[in-house]
């Protein structure tokens, strides 16, 4: 579903993509973890066409993404946090996007009622808890119903009841076919929802492999355990 090719991508002299080459097939719910300033994020944001790769090329079924915008549709993006006007409500906030979008699909309103968002939707966004701001952009990333959905570190600030809600939602699209890509520091709330992980560190793709092979290769039965035990040998080869 999307492909990308010897991606490179330099900010003054710091190499902060280096030949990154992966592919995500739809059906596929894929962690994309790693240290702060590993290339996370300009991964993500060069998928989302925020940032243009110096080299190598992004598909998006088969089709060359680069200096395009149309296929954006396809795509639902929720942000690790999301800033909206402070004076707009809920609903206003929500009626906007939709209006901008203006799209004839029909809509996937499921987490407006699951998080209670009608119930509140008078109130204005600077009134709103950081918790309550995730909801709202958790709505708006599944509200198109895209092929492809990204998010950045979901449940972050969300309460544990919000969190399962949004678990189990993202669970839900991938059964339905959807690629989900997903950033997140909290390798314990991953458990249950990713089939593949990726490790980046300096800008390059360390390895990448489903959630079965990560765990029989480290003879371990938690995501965060294997992790631990992979890093620990990298570090004990580089120090011998």
């Amino acid at each position: 579903m999307i492909t990308l090719k010897n991606i490179n991508k330099k900010f003054g002299k710091l190499k902060v993509l280096q030949n990154i080459t992966l592919e995500f097939k739809a059906g596929e719910c894929i962690a994309l973890i790693g240290p702060n300033g590993c290339g996370k994020t300009t991964l993500i944001k060069s998928v989302l066409g925020m940032v243009l790769p110096d080299s190598g090329d992004i598909l998006l079924h088969d089709e060359s993404i680069l200096k395009k915008f149309e296929y954006r549709k396809r795509i639902g993006y929720m942000p690790q946090i999301g800033r909206y006007p402070d004076h707009m409500t809920i609903a206003q906030i929500i009626a906007m996007i939709k209006q901008i979008r203006n799209s004839k699909d029909e809509l996937d309103e499921d987490l407006i009622k699951a998080f209670k968002l009608d119930k509140m939707s008078e109130k204005q966004m600077r009134t709103l808890s950081g918790g309550t701001t995730q909801k709202v952009s958790a709505t708006l990333a599944f509200l198109f119903n895209p092929d492809v959905l990204i998010l950045d570190e979901p449940t972050a600030g969300l309460d544990p009841l919000a969190a399962e809600i949004l678990k189990e939602k993202i669970i839900k699209e991938k059964n339905k076919g959807k690629l989900i890509l997903i950033t997140s520091h909290l390798l314990s709330e991953l458990d249950d929802m990713i089939t593949q992980i990726i490790f980046m560190q300096d800008g390059k793709v360390h390895f990448h492999k489903t959630i079965t092979d990560l765990l029989e290769s480290t003879g371990e039965t938690k995501i965060s355990k294997s992790i631990a035990t992979i890093l620990k040998e990298k570090q004990h080869e580089q120090n011998n």
